[in-house]
């Protein structure tokens, strides 16, 4: 029984085009997640399910396999991440390839590092739990956050606790969106992740950074060089 990343890379993003590839700080940007998971040394393999055979060439010059591409019906914008590695956990079961724990680490995530993907699949171990997955902490208290409403103006989401002092509020927590640790077969039956399955792992917001606009990516690419100064964490 093996232990796998798959990386989910479909060709067909709208907000950055061809973002899975694009040039982040010196490399393709799927570089990065497959250079990490390779450092981990927690894979038997590192894996990319891809409809896109350029982001198939890029994926194997940097280490990763490619042993299907993934079909078109599981590449549109409404498809899960779940059913994805279902997908790849079945295509490598039917090529012989047994795996009994399978980490989905997203392409777009230059701040994984390999120690904290050493730390999901220590607890995905050790721990009585489905999955293991990154998560980080909002940095304003959700309880008093508003909206605008059609007509411009300004309502609370809970109005109750509009005297309520930060402190006194619960701390939430938010997916970091790097990657989800999970059993084979919690995948296979595609089970919720965020769910009492699961098991958090701890990043600092810092090293948390969604990158969905061109705005995202220039905050991104500041903030990735800052970290790699010396004496940064």
């Amino acid at each position: 029984m093996s232990t796998v990343a798959i990386i989910p890379a479909r060709g067909g993003s709208k907000r950055i085009p061809r973002k899975n590839i694009k040039e982040f700080c010196g490399k393709p940007m799927i570089g990065w997640s497959i250079e990490a998971a390779q450092k981990s040394g927690c894979f038997d393999r590192v894996i990319v399910s891809t409809d896109d055979a350029e982001i198939a060439e890029v994926a194997k010059q940097y280490g990763a396999e490619i042993p299907f591409m993934r079909p078109a019906q599981l590449s549109d914008d409404h498809t899960g991440t779940i059913p994805v590695i279902r997908h790849a956990l079945e295509s490598l079961g039917e090529n012989g390839s047994l795996v009994s724990q399978a980490c989905c680490l997203y392409a777009t995530a230059p701040f994984v590092s390999p120690e904290d993907l050493k730390r999901g699949h220590a607890l995905l171990k050790s721990e009585a739990c489905s999955y293991a997955f990154s998560v980080t902490s909002y940095a304003f208290p959700i309880q008093r956050a508003i909206r605008i409403t059609g007509e411009g103006r300004v309502a609370m989401f809970n109005p109750e606790h509009f005297q309520s002092r930060s402190q006194d509020l619960e701390e939430a927590w938010h997916d970091a969106g790097q990657f989800y640790w999970g059993t084979a077969q919690a995948w296979q039956e595609e089970r919720p992740i965020f769910s009492a399955e699961a098991i958090p792992i701890v990043l600092p917001r810092h090293r948390v950074q969604d990158i969905d606009t061109p705005e995202d990516w220039q905050r991104a690419e500041w903030l990735f060089k800052a970290l790699q100064a010396p004496g940064a964490e």
